[in-house]
């Protein structure tokens, strides 16, 4: 439910008007045998909300962009970034999706310390997987997420099969809490009632930091739309049948059957979460967000290419490591808490939560009794090891469930399989009294994160962390 619904808030802050928008990108500087990026992260003033009468925001992000520009790298190939902390507190950058080295996963407080203001740190890595990822702030992400600090990450194939700007589009969608002025409504961040019940939710969509933006495609031409859903929370309904629009990949993965039809309706795209579209538009249309009444945040215009369009060629699935079918680690966890959920029976830092305790640490959700990163594993595993991890969600709300480091195949559904096989993911949705069963090979050695992705759950309590050994 959106609090107000987008309609009212259009109607409070007297109406929108469509724009053209293009996503802004950087080239990395050649040095050698890899690629160097510059990145820092500054506050920035920002418009986000169309009317004539809405006051600018005061945002986060990176080089002064919103949303952030987009890094384009190539598989295989190692990538630098020179980050420099420019804002008021500490921060840090996750490369959500990547299968890189633990030391360069950007987690404060697991993998390396927060840079402090005015601090630098330098990632490096090498990206395995082409496909569709971004990055975010991974200190107080409840909190620097939804100011703004994240920005799109895609890795071009190794062969080179990549169709050019007009024919890729890469569309990073966000929900922002607005107040009354059409401002960033940073006074309610932390509310203990979004923490409690179903994160944070805004009141107005934005497309690459844009309102209802118009964005122009070539006729008939094979086209490349790739989602990233950047909310803190909202879990947003679109149906690509509605454009004609057929699935490539999802979590930067592409399918061994693409491109495919959908063969259900709606399509969830959880927070974290990816999609790669194929449209070959006869005639405009628009993105919808169908969770309630219809509400149409974006547009696409087609004309007619100036110059012939490039041939369309399908994405190949990256060599992830498929799990064993037996000789697996097997480990059973359990979800609970939060607003009209298992209240009880939940441990923080050792401490058994009463009322009085809930109120005073914010920590309503636990994995298997114990709220927020423990001393201890989840569970602990060799390098090449199978783990099958079966998630039970014992709470009245959904949740994004992000493994960091790895992909992971979702295997079953409360033992009725899955809509596609093999399905590669890196977050996964688990429905309110739902089980879902993942596979991976832990393959990737190092403390690794797993957390809920609507960030509110993940501070108050759905945070935890495995590890694999060499």
């Amino acid at each position: 439910m959106l609090q107000p619904s987008r309609r009212d808030a259009l109607k409070l802050l007297g109406g929108g008007a469509a724009a053209l928008v293009m996503m802004p990108s950087i080239s990395g500087a050649k040095e050698g045998a890899g690629t160097s990026f510059k990145l820092v992260a500054q506050p920035v003033q920002h418009k986000l909300h169309p009317a004539p009468d809405a006051q600018e925001s005061t945002l986060w992000s990176y080089n002064g962009q919103v949303t952030a520009p987009t890094l384009r790298i190539k598989q295989g190939e190692r990538v630098t970034i020179e980050f420099t902390n420019a804002l008021p507190e500490p921060t840090s950058i996750h490369w959500h999706g990547l299968r890189i080295a633990n030391e360069m996963d950007g987690v404060s407080g697991l993998t390396q310390d927060p840079v402090p203001p005015g601090g630098r740190f330098t990632y490096e890595f090498v990206a395995p997987d082409a496909g569709t990822y971004w990055y975010h702030a991974h200190h107080k992400s409840w909190e620097q997420v939804a100011r703004g600090l994240y920005g799109g990450l895609i890795v071009e194939p190794a062969d080179g099969s990549i169709l050019p700007e007009a024919q890729d589009h890469l569309l990073i969608i966000d929900d922002w809490r607005l107040d009354g002025e059409g401002k960033f409504d940073a006074a309610s961040l932390g509310a203990p009632m979004d923490w409690s019940h179903g994160g944070r939710m805004g009141n107005w969509l934005t497309v690459n930091g844009q309102s209802l933006p118009t964005i122009s495609l070539p006729k008939n031409a094979p086209t490349r739309l790739r989602l990233v859903n950047a909310s803190n929370s909202r879990i947003l309904d679109i149906d690509p049948a509605r454009f004609g629009g057929k699935i490539l990949a999802f979590d930067g993965q592409a399918l061994p059957d693409a491109p495919m039809e959908l063969g259900y309706t709606p399509l969830l795209l959880g927070p974290a979460q990816r999609v790669d579209l194929l449209v070959e538009p006869e005639e405009g249309f628009v993105l919808e967000e169908l969770s309630q009444q219809p509400f149409a945040f974006c547009s696409f215009e087609v004309r007619t290419p100036a110059q012939e369009v490039a041939a369309f060629t399908v994405p190949k699935p990256n060599k992830l490591p498929l799990p064993a079918k037996d000789d697996r680690f097997k480990f059973d966890l359990r979800m609970t808490g939060g607003a009209m959920g298992q209240l009880d029976n939940i441990y923080y830092q050792g401490e058994k939560l009463d009322r009085g305790g809930f109120q005073r640490t914010k920590q309503f959700w636990a994995f298997n009794n114990v709220a927020n990163l423990a001393e201890e594993p989840l569970f602990s595993v060799k390098r090449g090891q199978t783990v099958e991890l079966n998630v039970s969600n014992i709470t009245a709300f959904m949740h994004a469930m992000h493994v960091h480091g790895h992909h992971f195949l979702i295997e079953d559904r409360d033992g009725g399989g899955v809509e596609q096989s093999p399905l590669w993911r890196d977050t996964f949705l688990v429905g309110a009294e739902q089980s879902t069963r993942i596979a991976f090979v832990a393959d990737n050695p190092g403390k690794w994160l797993f957390h809920c992705h609507m960030l509110e759950h993940a501070a108050s309590g759905m945070n935890a962390w495995f590890e694999v050994t060499d």
